[in-house]
């Protein structure tokens, strides 16, 4: 037997399907549902949050549920800012500064780095949004060397991505994506479930032989996809030695 709230998912979910509301049209309220539907406030309240942690819609404060647009897509060979991405799907870039240090490291992480790591290492966490909405939890490690100003810049005004292309060229990049279940604090950060599946990017990235920077990105799995463009595949490759 459905639940309540359940019905009132359905209820939002048809609305949307059936093109009664598109990407960033604002949604009934919740009195206009209670009446509508003959529930309980609270039922509403319930059936909005699941809808907004499933990534169907945004809620914003003082103005009510709005249809949430297609995911973000992220291109797998390509290195762009997070702000030009969320500019992309008609986003509004902001970003809440976790950790921002100098710091000494061990084990797996330093080895990214080889030899370098034997110093100190800049260190940043960030949690990136789309219109106040969560959609990147970034942690980064920076050579000083290549970016000695890292710990004097303001994330909340330009990303980690834009500072290090303004002053230091990245020859060369690696990207490992994975699916991964959050740690319980990276799932707070998020909003979300600690057991929602995200998205993982590793990516380790070169200023000449210099190892510049090693990012792990992550991202809930609902709003976030990951792209890529081939040439030469197929039949006709064969020469091409791909």
């Amino acid at each position: 037997m459905q639940t309540r709230y359940g019905a009132v998912k359905d209820h939002v979910l048809a609305t949307i399907e059936n093109g009664e509301y598109g990407a960033g049209d604002r949604l009934p309220s919740e009195n206009d549902l209670v009446q509508t539907l003959g529930v309980s406030r609270m039922t509403v309240i319930r059936a909005l949050r699941e809808l907004r942690e499933e990534g169907h819609i945004v809620r914003r404060a003082g103005k009510g549920s709005f249809v949430a647009g297609r995911r973000m897509r992220g291109h797998a060979a390509d290195i762009i800012s997070i702000r030009e991405e969320l500019a992309q799907r008609g986003e509004k870039w902001s970003a809440l500064v976790q950790v921002l240090e100098s710091c000494r490291l061990a084990g797996e992480i330093a080895s990214e780095f080889g030899e370098i790591a034997e110093v100190s290492l800049f260190h940043t966490v960030i949690l990136h949004m789309g219109d106040a909405r969560p959609v990147e939890l970034e942690e980064r490690w920076v050579n000083p060397q290549v970016a000695p100003h890292m710990l004097e810049q303001d994330f909340k005004a330009v990303t980690t991505t834009e500072y290090l292309l303004s002053v230091a060229p990245l020859l060369r990049a690696e990207h490992v994506v994975r699916a991964v279940k959050p740690a319980s604090h990276e799932a707070f950060l998020l909003g979300i479930k600690d057991m929602t599946p995200c998205l993982e990017i590793t990516r380790r990235t070169w200023t000449g032989p210099r190892v510049a920077s090693f990012a792990r990105l992550l991202y809930p799995g609902d709003r976030y996809e990951l792209t890529a463009q081939f040439s030469n595949v197929g039949a006709n490759a064969a020469s091409a030695n791909v």
